[in-house]
C-alpha cells in the first residue's frame, strides 16, 4: 500500500545550498551556451546511422546490479523488498521507443516490488518524453512507479509541469519535493524525492514532511551531491544518478563526472547512512561508453548487513 504525504513550502533559507565547482553548480550564461552547443552536436550525431549501433553496444552490455542494503529492523515484513532504479535514460538520442521497450521488459522480468526513475529521462528535446508512453505500459510493479526530475528534464522542457503531467497520465507518481509511505504487512518505509540540484529547487525539508521518527527512509535525488544534507537528516539510503559513471573512463580515470565530491558510481557511506550512485542506462553527447557499463541497480532492502 502507498500512502501519500503532504508537504509545506520550504522556509526561506532552508533549501539545499547550491553545489559549487565548474561542473556541478548552477549553470551560468556561458555554461548554458555551451550546453546548447553540445545539444546541437548531440542532435547531429543522432543523424549518423552508425551512432545508434554504437549506443546499442552499450545497451547489450547493460548490467543488473544486485545491491543489498541492511536498513530494516529484524523481522520486518519488508525484508527482501526490491526496488529497480532506472536513471539517465536520455531517451531520443540513439535510444528509441523499441530500445525502451526492451529495457522495460527486462526490468519487468525481474519482478521488482517498486520501480523508481532517477531523472534525465529525456536528452535534448521536450518531445522525447512521448517515447515513454508504450514502454511504461510494460511496467506493473505492485507498489507503483515513481520518478524525480533531472537537469535535462528541466533544461530541455519549456515547463517541468508538462513533463510531470505526461508521466502522471501514464501512472508514474512524481516525487518533486514530496514523499510517500510504502506499507507492506505491518512494516513501512518512507520514500521521498527532491527536485534537481542544478536546474530545479530541491527542498529536503518538504520532501521529508510526514516521515515518522525512526522510519526507514529512501531518498531519490538525481544529483548525488545532495548526500551531505540527506545524511544530516538521517536518510538511510539516497539513490542518485547524473554521473553516468563517468561515461568515458580511461585507465580508471574519468575527465568528467559531475560530482564535486567524486561520488561517481557505487556505494558510499557517511555516518552510517548510504548513497548509491548509478552509472545509468543512456549516454549523452557521444553515443558510447568506454570503461564503464550501463546498469540497472536492483536494491534489496534487508535487516542484514549489506552484501555489495
Amino acid at each position: 500500500m502507498v500512502e501519500s504525504q503532504g508537504g509545506e513550502d520550504c522556509e526561506k533559507g532552508r533549501q539545499a545550498p547550491p553545489p559549487r565547482g565548474p561542473l556541478s553548480g548552477k549553470r551560468t550564461l556561458l555554461r548554458r551556451w555551451l550546453a546548447a552547443g553540445l545539444a546541437l552536436l548531440n542532435q547531429l550525431v543522432d543523424r549518423i546511422p552508425f551512432s545508434h549501433f554504437l549506443h546499442g553496444l552499450s545497451l547489450r552490455r547493460l548490467e543488473i546490479c544486485q545491491v543489498r542494503m541492511g536498513v530494516l529492523a529484524p523481522g520486518s515484513s519488508l525484508d527482501g523488498f526490491t526496488i529497480a532504479f532506472l536513471s539517465d535514460l536520455h531517451a531520443g538520442s540513439c535510444l528509441n521507443e523499441a530500445d525502451l521497450c526492451d529495457i522495460f521488459s527486462q526490468v519487468s522480468s525481474l519482478s521488482p516490488d517498486l520501480v523508481c526513475f532517477g531523472g534525465d529521462l529525456i536528452n535534448t528535446r521536450e518531445r522525447e518524453i512521448l517515447l515513454f508512453r508504450k514502454p511504461l505500459g510494460l511496467l506493473d510493479p505492485p507498489f507503483g512507479v515513481f520518478s524525480v526530475p533531472g537537469n535535462h528534464d528541466h533544461f530541455w522542457g519549456q515547463d517541468i509541469g508538462l513533463w510531470e503531467s505526461f508521466l502522471t497520465q501514464q501512472g508514474v507518481q512524481i516525487l518533486n519535493n514530496r514523499g510517500v509511505r510504502i506499507h507492506k504487512g505491518d512494516s513501512s518505509f518512507f520514500l521521498a524525492g527532491v527536485d534537481d540540484l542544478t536546474e530545479g529547487s530541491p527542498c529536503l525539508e518538504q520532501a521529508l514532511k510526514g516521515r515518522k521518527a525512526g522510519e526507514p527512509t529512501i531518498l531519490l535525488s538525481h544529483h548525488p551531491d545532495l548526500f551531505f544534507e540527506a545524511a544530516a537528516n538521517e536518510v538511510d539510503i539516497t539513490l542518485s544518478g547524473h554521473t553516468h559513471g563517468g561515461q568515458i573512463r580511461l585507465f580508471g580515470w574519468s575527465p568528467i563526472h559531475h560530482s564535486r565530491f567524486g561520488w561517481v558510481e557505487g556505494v558510499y557511506e557517511l555516518e552510517g547512512v548510504k548513497l548509491y550512485v548509478s552509472r545509468g542506462i543512456g549516454a549523452t553527447v557521444l553515443p558510447l561508453r568506454i570503461g564503464t557499463r550501463a546498469e540497472i541497480p536492483l536494491i534489496q532492502l534487508s535487516s542484514r548487513e549489506p552484501l555489495i
